[in-house]
């Protein structure tokens, strides 16, 4: 506590005066302490040894109207929820500051996956991207740790994971091209050697067309992101915890129905709709269910 406290001072006063009110997004949170931080320390930290967060790609010529009207929402709540203990460069500084946060922000979690907040680790975010990584990045306390899943050569590229490798090629670019603006072509995306088994569809002595399928990964990947957005909203709006959750199963359970008629349940829009909904159970305790869902995804992994 006392080591963190000339950062934490800065949102203590600002939780005081709100409240029950205070809830900017952790993208605002880690930005106010990024330009704290840049107040009290004008010189390189211990983690931009190779690379000044001033530094980051900020991609701001390819940002599109949404993404672009995002950035200003964020910055009128900086200013809401800090503007009486921050000191702000002008507009423009700071869209170029939030998108550098968007592309080169690191989302942290425990041991057991759940999510922590974000982070930057401005050396770190030197490494690339593929989808055949050599390391993965592990954290400990507020340290990331970089760590080898495979042997790597002496002068051989280091290459992380921007993103969750367990869908399908198309998916992961669209994924890539909406956050960091490029195509990956690594040798997993130009074969897409995983992609079939990732899609399996069910064994029947009728089985689905193709168009079928096709129309299914699309209902599916919507659903994905409905039942993201829905999520997103209870942290925002902080929504009662039951109706929300029994919305939540509601669209894991509706969705899970309609994609296992095409499905397998190894299939991965079916092990994310599952995982989804193991989560709600465990959040309203409902043992039984969470421990059905977990079941069901183990035995695919």
């Amino acid at each position: 506590q006392k080591e963190d406290w000339p950062m934490h001072k800065l949102e203590c006063s600002a939780m005081c005066a709100f409240g029950e009110n205070w809830n900017p997004s952790e993208t605002v949170r880690l930005t106010a302490r990024i330009l704290a931080k840049q107040k009290t320390h004008p010189e390189r930290t211990q983690s931009e040894k190779l690379l000044a967060v001033k530094e980051f790609e900020s991609h701001l010529d390819k940002l599109d109207n949404e993404k672009r009207e995002l950035i200003q929402n964020d910055i009128a709540a900086l200013h809401h929820f800090y503007s009486k203990h921050l000191e702000y460069p002008d507009n423009a500084a700071l869209v170029v500051l939030f998108a550098q946060v968007n592309c080169n922000g690191f989302t942290i979690e425990d041991e057991e996956l759940s999510h922590l907040g974000s982070a930057i680790f401005p050396d770190v975010a030197l490494m690339n991207h593929s989808c055949c990584p050599n390391v993965i990045v592990t954290y400990k306390g507020t340290v990331a740790e970089v760590r080898a899943v495979k042997e790597i050569e002496p002068g051989e590229e280091v290459f992380t994971s921007y993103i969750d490798l367990l869908y399908p090629t198309e998916d992961r670019n669209d994924r890539l091209r909406d956050s960091y603006f490029f195509n990956c072509d690594c040798r997993e995306c130009i074969t897409k050697e995983k992609d079939k088994e990732k899609l399996e569809t069910r064994k029947l002595d009728d089985p689905p067309s193709a168009e079928a399928v096709r129309d299914m990964i699309k209902y599916a990947r919507n659903v994905i992101e409905e039942f993201r957005r829905a999520k997103h909203y209870k942290y925002i709006l902080c929504l009662t915890l039951t109706p929300l959750a029994c919305e939540l199963l509601e669209i894991c359970v509706l969705s899970l129905d309609k994609m296992g008629a095409v499905f397998e349940d190894s299939n991965v829009y079916m092990l994310h709709m599952m995982y989804q909904a193991m989560g709600v159970c465990l959040y309203v305790q409902d043992w039984e269910g969470a421990l059905c869902y977990g079941q069901k995804i183990i035995r695919p992994y």
